[in-house]
């Protein structure tokens, strides 16, 4: 059902606090905010650089309450499990040492700590068993699937990426390219969106595929643009970039655990993504992988490797040659932190209570809720640009908004001393992000009456 459909049966208005209590008290999902720790107001405000004018509003969070929280595209929240898996590894370190690899009291044994997060990572990502695997971190999982996949020749030796791709992934990508000897500024195709626009245009992204094809190696594109929120169309890229005998990899930072993905069905060669935003693991949190089953037979043969990419039965007889595991997990090469990984265990353990369809349902609800408060506020949208598209199914749960320059850190500095957590992108943006997993549609509602209190303080 709409806002509008939704609005009628609760007989309010979509801008009256009291529609959002009625929407949270219809949240099928309500229950799972009190599977995390929320920071209190308190603990979040800094002092403001001395030459930013701090607006006091009269809705300023109280110290001892929680605040309203809408930065999981950066950092996730803690959930509250995630302290019970890692005492409990660190009692099995005490109380063990060495013998926890392989008889450990919880039945997570060292040896296979990624087994328990490898079914619900899959189910996350809509890969199929042995396709994902849980290692590294992001940037440096790029590196290794670059390793095996982009294999230039004088012909075929082109990356894409659109232009605004975050820069840790450009690093990575022109540091592959000069690794085998060409010119990044030649070999990168970098794809701008049209004049004027924020937002990339799938036809554009398929057309200079199809005009380009013949020369592109790999199509590396983000899953969901980490600057504006789009979602690019996964299977079309897919598709045109296959068609045309390129491979096709994604930056999933930002639709891990966001959005549903059918890499498997979709076709996609591999993909890579972190866990600390979305999936909760925490700050620095272990990465993720997943390769297509089709390339089980040719992964020893291009895959950099180590012990942790011998098979586990094998592993410590020590053997001169590696006895790989065949599909994805063989992408591993030392052993992972064990801290780490039950971290990101107990983010999933969350997701393992509901499903992404689910979690999209309400974060598409709740996004044009956040969107439909701010379009309509009579101070705000003389101010507030949103540069995140307009169709709920070109974007995620992201929203970012511009402002005029002079009034980007006022804002952002007031809304932090106010309580709000959001992400600042210099020189002009504000991301915010109303997660379904445990945000609310009253943060919603309070989160743009701040804003809106703040923007009518400054000087115009």
């Amino acid at each position: 059902m709409s806002l509008d459909q939704l609005a009628q049966q609760a007989n309010l208005d979509i801008g009256d606090p009291q529609f959002a209590q009625w929407l949270d008290c219809h949240d099928p999902l309500s229950s799972l905010r009190d599977e995390f720790t929320i920071p209190l107001a308190g603990n979040i405000r800094g002092m403001a650089p001395p030459d930013v004018q701090v607006l006091p509003v009269p809705q300023r969070v109280p110290d001892d309450q929680p605040c309203i929280y809408l930065c999981g595209n950066s950092l996730g929240l803690q959930p509250k499990i995630t302290r019970k898996l890692v005492s409990e590894e660190l009692d099995t370190w005490g109380q063990r040492g060495v013998v926890g690899h392989t008889s450990h009291p919880y039945e997570r044994p060292w040896i296979t700590i990624d087994e328990p997060a490898l079914d619900e990572m899959a189910k996350i990502v809509g890969a199929r068993q042995g396709e994902v695997s849980v290692l590294n971190s992001l940037t440096v999982n790029i590196h290794f699937l670059f390793a095996a996949f982009y294999r230039p020749t004088s012909q075929r030796y082109k990356v894409l990426i659109e232009a605004k791709a975050f820069p840790s992934d450009r690093y990575a990508l022109r540091s592959q390219i000069r690794w085998h000897g060409l010119n990044p500024d030649d070999a990168l195709i970098e794809l701008a969106p049209r004049a004027g626009e924020h937002c990339l245009r799938t036809e554009d992204i398929l057309r200079v595929i199809d005009e380009q094809g013949d020369s592109i190696a790999v199509v590396f594109f983000s899953g969901i643009q980490f600057y504006t929120g789009q979602l690019f169309d996964i299977p079309s890229i897919t598709q045109a970039g296959q068609r045309r005998g390129c491979l096709v990899g994604f930056d999933l930072a930002h639709a891990v655990g966001n959005v549903p993905l059918q890499l498997h069905d979709w076709g996609v060669d591999f993909a890579c993504w972190c866990s600390y935003k979305y999936l909760n693991s925490g700050p620095g949190g272990i990465a993720g992988i997943y390769v297509h089953q089709r390339y089980t037979a040719m992964q020893e043969k291009q895959r950099l490797a180590g012990w942790w990419s011998n098979r586990v039965d094998t592993r410590f007889q020590m053997q001169d040659q590696l006895d790989p595991i065949p599909d994805t997990p063989g992408y591993q090469v030392s052993n992972p932190s064990v801290l780490s990984m039950v971290s990101l265990l107990g983010g999933l353990k969350v997701f393992s209570r509901t499903s992404m369809s689910a979690l999209r349902e309400k974060s598409l609800r709740l996004t044009g809720y956040l969107e439909y408060l701010l379009t309509h506020h009579p101070e705000l949208a003389q101010v507030v640009t949103i540069i995140t598209p307009t169709d709920p199914q070109a974007r995620g749960c992201q929203l970012s908004l511009i402002l005029p320059d002079i009034y980007f850190q006022p804002v952002f500095q007031s809304l932090k001393d106010a309580g709000v957590v959001c992400d600042e992108r210099e020189p002009n943006c504000i991301r915010v992000a109303p997660i379904p997993l445990y945000n609310t549609f009253a943060d919603v509602h309070r989160f743009v009456d701040i804003l809106g209190e703040i923007v009518s303080k400054l000087d115009k």
